[in-house]
């Protein structure tokens, strides 16, 4: 919100600084986000008059002007075409400084020597954009500075409103706040409407088929206006407050918009078939061009302004094109409405338009406005465009919003502030808004009742009030105390543990964490090549996602993490470890929340060591991530997990990729990204992929292992080599060992896979080191070889293997 110190002083006498006006409003919740001088450092900005003007004799384009001053005749070179001889302009002399650091030097322009320039409002920072040079009155004396002659020297404010505050969206209400400020009255604007010629009723008629939708509906209608430009005093006061003047008709309901708070429409009254209005849901699939020129289609859950036979604005957001007021308008139909704000902001945001208008409706304007803004914007376009105001006024309001009351505790209120406010105080404070506060009389406690106006729909329970008591005190002025705490000895939950292990094991292995969005596109599932009747392609949808690639939530971390590995490829970081642990979202038949669970995702690619002159520059391959995954189920005290060759995962490799399970509950999956999936991501070399349901991990952990005191006994190593088939895989011979190893085996390494010469065909040989040591005493060689020779003869036995 935009607002001028001297438009603020016409609603309140106040004597503040600009500085010190800027520093209450933000004390006050309204933060100052700019402040800025209008005609500060451009007294060097004269009122100059036109004593000749001729074609340059260079360029058909320029004139060279003689310009008098008051003080001498400068001449000037000048590229506008829309002035003459006579007329009145704003000289920015030699020496002078414009904004955006534009400095006015002498100079010679095809020849011509040229002191000064003639500026345009857009050249003095009045607008933002101009045909030609500012033309000023005739009746301004030579030589003063422009902004001081015109009356421009003012100090703009930008404000930056929270949204709960739609009762700051204009001048009246940031004065509101700066009377109570000060402790002076605030002065409304004067309305005086002057009507004439026949009755409204007898001219047209105004409907309301969507009272819920539209409240309040009022209207006036203003005949023989004179459409043309706005007299310059409009046109400054918009413009200072970052408004772009129109017309006269248009202009006025900007204004009073900026004033008032209180949007409001003109239409051209002869363009409204059968000349009535109908407040109603238009048709579905109706188009409908509105005043910025585009084509919207409307729905059911818009609601349009309509004529007898169609829309002819957007209630509360854009007028149409068909009814617009054009230079030949006569006859001006000007509707003043409340709007039911939720309304309002489904329509804004389901067709991607946000106005002045519909930032204010969405957030709740003040229904008690609506015949205030009417008579005041009726007046001032009688005032700036003539015409004759129809008598009466057509107001629709079958059901009026009452004011909320509230009960305000002032003790209550002192507890949570840590104030000693008086109930008195309590009072002027809440009247000084504009609240009506009296005193609880019924009540033995110090109480006060609270009747909310319409223009602080903010205002809904006590706490919202005594937020007010601390702001119109003052927040500088609540006394600051140290908070009383209590130390708690919190014990975090399994749940919470696992997540930290899991994380602590993850970035201790090398990897980076990465975070992405919980909504992914729909064709997210056909990169990974996921079976048609994959569970993971049941997702829910979003019902106002941020665009088409974000309206589904995901229901894997796969497509992400591959994603995020693409980019990083493409900025040449060739060598990745990332991992992701959020959560994933399985819709639920019949209940109207997902299943939430976490997973693990973790990507490997690229070297295997840093890149550095003592490295290898050997790559990462399968079992660079089984390694990373052992250590992770290690983590948490595993035991029992089967590794089952070939994932099953279309996405991953069918020969290099493996599943993980623990007593028939499926852990995740790891392996190497299929080529076809890489493809599909625009990724050019070999990813492992690490995919893990947290949850099942984390109800499969056993108990954390205790300590165990080393044996100071010394151990004894046995190797040998066994014959085994090649279809047996290691993880059988390590369960066979699990089970036959006995209290004295300490470990058991595979240390060697031999195929080759002297190996039969389909046989591969398995070369173990079994380590013995006891607790309790040193192991003789004879209590040794027995125990080494019980368990090859059990792996024997159980794989029919041979010892070599």
């Amino acid at each position: 919100m935009i607002v001028t110190y001297n438009w603020l002083n016409e609603f309140v006498d106040f004597n503040l600084s600009p500085e010190e006006l800027s520093h209450r409003l933000t004390m006050a919740g309204l933060e100052v986000d700019a402040m800025e001088r209008l005609g500060d450092g451009l007294d060097n900005v004269v009122v100059a008059r036109l004593s000749s003007v001729e074609s340059h004799p260079g360029a058909d384009r320029l004139t060279l002007c003689q310009v008098e001053t008051g003080s001498g005749t400068v001449p000037v070179v000048c590229g506008a075409r829309n002035h003459k001889a006579g007329d009145l302009v704003a000289l920015a002399q030699v020496g002078s400084v414009l904004p955006g650091d534009f400095k006015i030097k002498k100079s010679k322009i095809r020849g011509e020597v040229s002191m000064g320039m003639l500026c345009s409002e857009k050249e003095l920072g009045l607008a933002e954009e101009a045909e030609g040079i500012m033309i000023l009155s005739a009746d301004l004396p030579l030589g003063q500075p422009v902004f001081e002659a015109l009356g421009l020297k003012d100090v703009r404010y930008e404000i930056g409103l929270t949204p709960n505050r739609p009762d700051c969206l204009s001048l009246l209400g940031v004065a509101r706040e700066v009377a109570a400020m000060v402790g002076k009255p605030l002065k409304m604007p004067s309305v005086v409407v002057e009507e004439g010629g026949g009755s409204i009723d007898s001219l047209t008629s105004v409907s309301v088929e969507e009272a819920g939708l539209c409240p309040r509906y009022a209207a006036r209608l203003i005949r023989g206006v004179r459409i043309g430009p706005s007299p310059e005093w409009l046109v400054r006061r918009l413009e200072a407050v970052g408004q772009r003047s129109i017309n006269n008709v248009v202009d006025v309901t900007n204004y009073v918009l900026m004033e008032l708070g209180h949007p409001l429409h003109a239409f051209d009254f002869s363009l409204l078939r059968q000349g009535r209005i109908v407040v109603r849901r238009p048709q579905e699939g109706q188009a409908f061009n509105t005043l910025d020129g585009a084509e919207r289609i409307l729905g059911s859950y818009n609601l349009a302004i309509c004529d007898g036979v169609g829309p002819v604005a957007l209630a509360g957001i854009m007028g149409g094109e068909n009814s617009e007021v054009q230079p030949e308008t006569t006859d001006i139909l000007l509707e003043s409405a409340y709007f039911n704000p939720v309304s309002i902001r489904r329509s804004s945001k389901r067709l991607g338009i946000h106005s002045e208008s519909s930032h204010r409706f969405e957030r709740g304007a003040d229904v008690d406005m609506v015949p205030l803004a009417l008579d005041r914007a009726a007046s001032l376009i009688h005032e700036v465009a003539g015409g004759e105001i129809a008598r009466g006024v057509i107001d629709i309001y079958p059901n009026r919003i009452e004011p909320r009351r509230i009960s305000l505790e002032v003790q209550r209120s002192n507890r949570i502030l840590g104030l000693d406010l008086e109930q008195q105080e309590v009072l002027r404070l809440l009247r000084s808004i504009g609240l009506e506060a009296e005193p609880a009389t019924d009540r033995e406690d110090e109480a006060v009742y609270v009747t909310v106006p319409t223009f602080r729909p903010d205002l809904e329970r006590e706490i919202d009030l005594i937020e007010e008591v601390a702001r119109l005190h003052g927040y500088d002025r609540i006394p600051v105390t140290m908070p009383a705490g209590r130390m708690i000895c919190h014990q975090p939950a399994e749940h919470q543990r696992g997540v930290s292990s899991v994380r602590e094991a993850m970035v201790g292995a090398g990897f980076s964490e990465v975070t992405n969005y919980s909504f992914i596109a729909p064709g997210a599932w056909d990169k990974l090549g996921l079976a048609g009747d994959d569970s993971r392609r049941e997702t829910v949808r979003i019902l106002n996602p941020l665009n088409e690639d974000q309206s589904v939530m995901r229901t894997s971390l796969v497509p992400s993490l591959l994603e995020n590995v693409s980019r990083n490829l493409a900025y040449r970081l060739g060598d990745l470890r990332l991992f992701e642990l959020r959560p994933v979202f399985r819709p639920l038949a019949g209940e109207e929340l997902p299943e939430e669970g976490l997973r693990l995702v973790a990507a490997l690619c690229g070297r295997r060591e840093p890149e550095g002159w003592a490295q290898g520059a050997e790559k990462v391959d399968f079992f660079d991530l089984k390694g990373v995954a052992e250590t992770l189920l290690e983590s948490f005290s595993l035991s029992g997990v089967q590794w089952q060759s070939d994932a099953g995962e279309l996405f991953l490799h069918p020969g290099k990729s493996c599943s993980l399970s623990v007593k028939a509950s499926q852990l995740g999956t790891l392996g190497e990204v299929h080529p076809r999936t890489l493809e599909s991501f625009g990724i050019d070399q070999p990813v492992f992929l690490l995919d893990l349901d947290f949850e099942a991990l984390l109800k499969a952990s056993g108990e954390r292992p205790g300590f165990r005191p080393l044996s100071r006994y010394p151990d004894t190593e046995r190797d040998s080599a066994l014959l085994l088939d090649e279809e047996v895989p290691a993880q059988r011979l390590l369960d066979v060992l699990e089970g036959a190893k006995g209290k004295l085996v300490e470990d058991v390494v595979l240390f060697d896979l031999y195929r080759g010469k002297g190996i039969p065909e389909g046989k591969k040989s398995i070369a173990l080191r079994v380590r013995y040591r006891s607790a309790e005493k040193t192991l003789t060689d004879d209590e040794i070889n027995a125990a080494h020779e019980k368990l090859i003869k059990a792996l024997c036995k159980k794989l029919e293997a041979q010892v070599r």
